[in-house]
């Protein structure tokens, strides 16, 4: 009896470990409506306790990310903010 139970238990482990897993999804994340005017509100309230907030127009999406990555740290933004903030500022375009 104890071998047809460790047999049976193999088995089954066998073939849930066999069994092909879903691929994640990959590919462009939805940025919502929602999602954008929070990062509206973090460059509002935290960019502008320093200097005047600069016009997301003024730079390419490429000088943002030099930007972002200087100020990010200076106005305390963790990276879920600091990508929030980034994803409204190359939208305004």
């Amino acid at each position: 009896m104890k071998i047809l139970a460790v047999t049976a238990i193999l088995g089954t482990a066998f073939i849930v470990s066999c069994t092909p897993k879903t691929p994640a999804v990959s590919g462009p994340k939805t940025i919502t409506a929602e999602y954008l005017a929070q990062g509206k509100v973090i460059f509002d309230n935290s960019c502008k306790k320093c200097h005047d907030l600069p016009n997301p127009k003024d730079h390419s999406a490429q000088d943002w990310v030099g930007i972002m990555n200087s100020m990010a740290p200076k106005a305390k933004l963790n990276d879920t903010q600091h990508q929030m903030v980034y994803d409204y500022i190359v939208s305004v375009k």
